[in-house]
């Protein structure tokens, strides 16, 4: 999924604390088109308006009946499921139904309307993995779901139960939930925040909160906010860690802000001012979002251990090159002191004191391990750091790059593909816009021109199938 953050417009901070309108899904966000642009009001969680059509300028003037009415629609709607999640609660499992088609558990009353869909008994197996049971949701622009294999998710509870935590918050992390309260020890407690409403149908409140991590909303309102303080509060020896998996596509400066409002959270319900400042957070992201996560949350270090998914096409482990998975940990807790598998190809690295990849080797330069995605680079001397070991240094750009780079661009790595400028978005980037209206007959570089001979041939090809198709029709 493609990020705003890269498409012209970001996310703005309200200044004086000023209340954002709110949608379905909770207060919505305030973004700003372009630098200096106009600026609106959307949904915090989805980014297609055929998901959540709710748009308003900043300075729109909103009648007291609009606004009314919305706040009517929202109540219904959440009225709506909470009362008939109360009515399950009280329904015997063997009278439970799950219909597939609609995604839901039935009550007996419901079973008639049903019939004509795909429907089956429910088994206690099922209701303890729910996961399993759900198909998962699929939209790139709202809430796609991808869940953890076996292996990530018993690696992440084996590490934290062998680091002593008691608790664990999961934020759109329901395997990770589900193998808790699979343990037959019972020694480790879970809760679970997600935007997906299904989830009740399983869970108790206590087990379960409806929650919006783009915008820290909780849609069951102070009730699940207390829900939610109780869990937190360490009594004894009791320990508390927040796992998230947010999706991909969401925006990093939201999600930091929702976390760090959870940490202040923790804080407030300790007694003792004697431990640690803030709340134990593991970050589940790809890495390429390390410099935006450090921005937001310095506190963090991304570990290198790769994080697979069941329903993803590509982020598996054990592949090779760009098929690796990219997914990573960013983690407070001390990078030594979660030992990654040395089955799976992990070494500790005494230098760094944390376990890295195989190929991740330790730059006596960098007093390092440098590689983000899980292949060997190699030092640059003349740029002062560590590289990918397929780039090469260029002269003319006075960095490393592909050795078929379009050069000349992009002199700060950190900066615009095209310019290497910081003051703006890549939609509004002048040599980009300079390339795209250069005069016929002017050189263009080598990527540039694969894309056109692309797009020839296919249309070449595609005016030859119409012309044959035509030919084909009868007279």
């Amino acid at each position: 999924m493609e990020n705003p953050e890269t498409l012209g417009i970001e996310v703005v901070c309200p200044e004086g604390g000023l209340a954002a309108p709110c949608c379905p899904h909770g207060p919505t966000l305030l973004f700003e088109k372009g630098r200096g642009g106009r600026r609106f009001y959307a949904c915090s969680a989805c980014r297609d308006r055929k998901d959540c059509s709710f748009f308003q300028w900043e300075d729109e003037k909103v009648s007291e009946a609009r606004l009314r009415a919305r706040e009517e629609v929202n109540r219904l709607k959440q009225q709506e499921y909470r009362n008939r999640f109360e009515e399950l609660a009280s329904v015997l499992r063997h009278e439970k139904k799950f219909c597939d088609d609609c995604q839901m558990l039935l009550l007996p009353a419901e079973h008639g309307a049903h019939s004509a869909h795909r429907t089956t008994a429910v088994t206690a197996a099922q209701l303890r993995r729910p996961s399993l049971l759900l198909r998962p949701l699929d939209n790139k622009k709202s809430n796609a779901q991808y869940l953890f294999t076996d292996r990530s998710a018993n690696f992440l509870l084996d590490s934290l139960a062998s680091l002593g935590y008691t608790k664990v918050l999961c934020v759109g992390t329901p395997r990770l939930q589900e193998l808790i309260k699979l343990q037959k020890s019972g020694s480790m407690k879970s809760l679970l925040l997600d935007i997906d409403l299904r989830y009740a149908q399983f869970y108790s409140q206590n087990e379960f909160c409806h929650y919006n991590m783009f915008n820290h909303h909780f849609f069951g309102g102070e009730a699940s906010s207390a829900v939610l303080k109780s869990f937190l509060k360490e009594v004894g020896e009791e320990k508390v860690v927040m796992v998230a998996d947010p999706p991909f596509g969401g925006l990093v400066k939201p999600l930091a802000n929702s976390f760090s409002l959870i940490s202040q959270t923790w804080k407030d319900q300790q007694d003792s001012e004697d431990g640690p400042t803030e709340m134990p957070i593991i970050w589940i992201f790809p890495y390429f979002f390390e410099p935006r996560i450090l921005e937001c949350l310095p506190s963090l270090s991304m570990l290198d251990y790769q994080v697979d998914y069941d329903n993803h096409p590509l982020y598996k482990h054990g592949k090779t090159g760009r098929r690796q998975s990219p997914v990573r940990l960013f983690t407070n807790i001390s990078s030594r002191c979660i030992i990654l598998p040395q089955e799976e190809g992990y070494r500790f690295c005494a230098a760094c004191q944390r376990y890295v990849s195989s190929l991740n080797k330790h730059c006596s330069e960098c007093n390092r391990c440098p590689s983000k995605n899980g292949c060997e680079w190699k030092h640059c001397s003349s740029c002062e750091k560590c590289v990918k070991s397929s780039w090469k240094h260029c002269g003319s750009c006075g960095r490393c790059a592909l050795p078929d780079h379009p050069c000349g661009r992009g002199q700060n790595q950190q900066g615009r593909f095209s310019c290497g400028g910081l003051d703006h978005k890549r939609k509004f980037c002048p040599v980009k816009d300079a390339h795209k209206n250069k005069p016929k007959g002017q050189t263009v570089d080598k990527r540039f021109s694969r894309h056109c001979l692309k797009l020839k041939a296919k249309n070449k090809s595609g005016a030859a199938r119409q012309q044959k198709k035509m030919a084909a029709q009868p007279l």
